[in-house]
């Protein structure tokens, strides 16, 4: 898959100027398609090019003008056809930790990697929260997927909040090999 599909479900949500989208990609995508803002901006322009997205001016008094992105009929087919195929490859891991794990000496130094590894996956859940609160916004889930139009942003979600409980687990495990290690050595 390429970036191309990641930002036109972003704009699914609505119009957004570049720095918006990178914004969302933050919170709602980065997870599971990480992209930075230039990656996202020569992704627009690619987009516009091929008429699946449309670029309006927005002059501002203050602030620099800004370009606001629309999906186009013709980008809403191409995601519609896209949405449709089953994916072309399973998910495969790329994780720098586990090549330094992989290639451990030192007990404590891995120790630390853990530890770091936790902290980021509870900043991540913390994040997530923070989302679910604004998607929701008051209401319960039933009451979200009664009236929502659309849950893939929810689902989405979901799957980012179980993968960082998925990490903290395999962390607290690795710390107890960890541990275990010490104790026989």
């Amino acid at each position: 898959m390429s970036l191309r599909y990641a930002v036109l479900a972003a704009l699914l949500e609505g119009e957004a100027s570049g720095y918006e989208l990178s914004k969302s990609f933050d919170v709602s995508f980065a997870n599971f398609w990480p992209a930075t803002p230039q990656q996202l901006y020569r992704e627009l322009e690619r987009l516009a090019q091929d008429g699946l997205v449309e670029a309006r001016f927005v002059q501002q008094e203050r602030r620099p003008n800004k370009r606001m992105f629309t999906l186009t009929e013709a980008g809403r087919e191409d995601l519609r056809a896209f949405a449709a195929e089953p994916p072309r490859r399973p998910t495969a891991v790329r994780d720098e930790l586990l090549i330094k794990l992989q290639a451990m000496e030192d007990p404590e130094t891995t120790r630390a990697l853990i530890e770091e590894r936790m902290s980021w996956a509870r900043g991540k859940l913390d994040r997530y929260a923070r989302v679910r609160d604004r998607l929701l916004d008051g209401r319960t889930e039933d009451e979200f997927l009664r009236e929502s139009d659309r849950v893939g942003p929810y689902l989405t979600l979901l799957r980012g909040i179980s993968f960082e409980e998925e990490n903290l687990r395999w962390c607290e495990r690795v710390l107890a090999v960890l541990q275990q290690r010490v104790a026989a050595g």
